[in-house]
């Protein structure tokens, strides 16, 4: 389900965003700073408890304070940084020095972070950010909820409206196949010798239970009432809330199936112009169905 969210905590200075786009299951990426990668099992975690579905993506960042990056390194900065590179060469001879750009990084760093438990501070405020995030796009989310549910209803009422354009049609078109049946079966034995050595009574019970076994085949009734069946429940898995999507994904799957049978067994164009408006409904319901939880 598509959905966004921002949040910026001023102290320490983070920025998070977190996207969500449509997805069947659910699927997370991380673009976080190198200071908080360490947190990203526990942001998996905060995620997963909170969704269900969708392509999500956090973006977290450091906002940087560039008042603080433009001051120039401290004596006490460097003499430190001198006396810790001295201390890897002894060690590693063959390591080389650092360059300016990194000592200034390092300074910089040293600056936001020297001295106090900045460390599990960042990562208190990183939660904070990330719950508040979470609660903003579950926001979103469910405002974008509220929108396919109403398409989903809408489409619910245009398969009804298809359901009780056909259930009139099945009676006739029924009649009217028996009707040619007989007429064919007739034809067919008046050209063969099948007429000569059966009694006419024997030959009209054979045609009268060939007649009803086709009618049988070709009676869609029963297709038309399950799928009756079938959209009183999404309407009522619809009003009830909560975590649907997959409930709802098996009900148009056998939506699908019963119009299917509708359009195979169909003996009459009508019937058949049913079938095909039904599969383009649920072809767009089954569409908006991937995008709910």
């Amino acid at each position: 389900m598509t959905g966004y969210a921002s949040v910026v905590v001023p102290q320490p200075a983070l920025a998070l965003e977190l996207r969500s786009v449509n997805s069947r299951f659910l699927g997370l990426s991380f673009k976080v700073a190198g200071e908080l990668r360490h947190l990203e099992p526990a942001f998996k975690d905060a995620l997963s408890t909170s969704l269900r579905r969708g392509k999500v993506e956090l973006r977290l960042a450091i906002q940087i304070d560039r008042s603080a990056e433009a001051q120039a390194p401290s004596v006490e900065q460097l003499q430190q940084l001198h006396a810790l590179q001295q201390a890897v060469q002894a060690e590693l001879p063959h390591s080389s020095a650092m360059s300016v750009a990194e000592v200034l990084t390092w300074c910089r760093q040293s600056r936001g972070h020297a001295g106090d438990s900045s460390g599990p501070a960042l990562a208190a405020a990183a939660m904070e950010a990330l719950n508040q995030g979470i609660a903003a796009l579950r926001e979103s989310r469910q405002r974008e909820g509220d929108k396919l549910r109403a398409l989903l209803l809408a489409s619910v009422g245009q398969l009804r409206s298809l359901s009780a354009a056909a259930a009139p049609l099945i009676p006739t078109v029924v009649k009217r196949q028996q009707e040619r049946f007989l007429q064919r079966w007739n034809e067919a034995l008046g050209t063969t010798s099948a007429a000569s050595s059966l009694s006419s009574a024997a030959l009209q019970e054979r045609a009268l239970n060939e007649a009803a076994a086709f009618a049988l085949r070709i009676d869609v009734a029963e297709e038309v009432a399950r799928l009756n069946a079938h959209l009183d429940e999404i309407e009522r898995l619809l009003g009830a809330g909560g975590e649907v999507g997959k409930r709802l994904d098996f009900l148009i799957q056998e939506l699908h199936r019963e119009a299917n049978t509708l359009g195979a067994k169909s003996a009459a164009l009508e019937l058949t112009h049913v079938s095909v408006e039904m599969k383009v409904v649920i072809e767009q319901m089954r569409e908006q169905v991937q995008n709910l939880e």
